[in-house]
């Protein structure tokens, strides 16, 4: 307790914070390493636990609501897309016959995550009448460091929905895919992948994407502290950096970010965007007032959310 007369005034204590924060060392800046950062400060904008202190609060209330979305909904049916374990993928299946398809890419810096976790937002498609896919798809670490073969991954998965959307009612005509985090740079590159070329399909395979607080030029995360977990070459960063594959792009794309977002990931958004724009593509850039990174998927799950009005437009739902 306080002693009587010795109260301590709101004034007082602003005075004392102050003084003692001018008391305090200053970082010494180093040389700058990407545009007027140095190294200390690319690698904050690549962490997001810097910027956002309530990560694990979120994270664990998208594996309850998930939870809670598969009591309601009952159990996804679970589908291979491939040969290794890893490889298949959860169906939120709608009643609705012909329903259009979505793809969810989920997150977790390439290293962690999984299908599981990300069935909260079903409901809102599935009511809406829509089919809610999310696959899973191998970490970084499990596969040699390499971003390389979780792209492949991804993009098979996309192809086998494609191939199979009718054997569990859906539309291939009407499949798109969305992501965050992570996820959403693995949607950026499922939305720049030559489908002819690589898989024998039509070119215009995804009708539409929602990108969200992703990254899109690898060169600035390779010259992070994620160099550190993953082996990045310079094919990994050209080939995988999906502003650099414009000319691939044939679907409308929802690109979105946060404005309590590190500030690298805003400008990821924000220059894809304006790329996107430059080479005549339709883009529309939603900015989420408010939201820091895990904050805005949440909106996803939600019909009137940002994300989740804007993913179900885009559908034509």
């Amino acid at each position: 307790m306080r002693n009587k007369g010795t109260t301590i005034t709101r004034r007082e204590l602003l005075t004392a914070t102050a003084a003692t924060a001018a008391l305090a060392p200053l970082r010494q800046e180093g040389p700058h390493v990407w545009l007027d950062m140095d190294q200390k400060e690319l690698d904050d904008a690549y962490t997001q636990s810097v910027y956002a202190a309530n990560l694990r609060q979120i994270v664990r209330r998208w594996a309850t609501n998930s939870e809670a979305a598969r009591e309601r909904l009952g159990p996804p049916e679970r589908l291979a897309y491939g040969t290794e374990p890893i490889e298949a993928l959860d169906v939120y299946r709608t009643d609705r016959p012909g329903a259009p398809v979505q793809v969810f890419i989920h997150g977790g810096a390439w290293e962690q995550g999984s299908a599981k976790s990300y069935g909260f937002p079903a409901e809102t498609f599935i009511r809406a009448g829509a089919h809610w896919v999310v696959p899973d798809f191998s970490w970084v670490q499990d596969v040699g460091k390499s971003l390389l073969p979780m792209a492949h991954q991804v993009r098979r998965a996309v192809a086998w929905v494609y191939e199979n959307a009718a054997s569990f009612g859906g539309d291939p005509n009407r499949l798109y895919v969305s992501g965050h985090s992570s996820g959403g740079h693995l949607a950026g590159v499922i939305l720049t992948t030559d489908w002819q070329k690589d898989f024998d399909l039509p070119p215009d395979v995804v009708k539409g994407g929602l990108c969200s607080s992703g990254m899109f030029d690898l060169k600035p995360v390779r010259l992070s502290a994620r160099s550190r977990y993953i082996d990045f070459t310079d094919e990994m960063e050209e080939a995988l950096s999906s502003i650099r594959h414009l000319d691939k792009l044939h679907a409308p794309i929802i690109i979105t970010y946060g404005t309590l977002e590190t500030p690298e990931f805003q400008r990821q958004s924000r220059d894809f965007a304006a790329a996107v724009e430059a080479a005549g593509k339709p883009v529309q850039l939603l900015v989420a007032e408010g939201y820091n990174h895990f904050e805005i998927l949440e909106t996803l799950a939600n019909p009137y959310g940002l994300l989740g009005r804007a993913a179900l437009e885009q559908m034509g739902l």
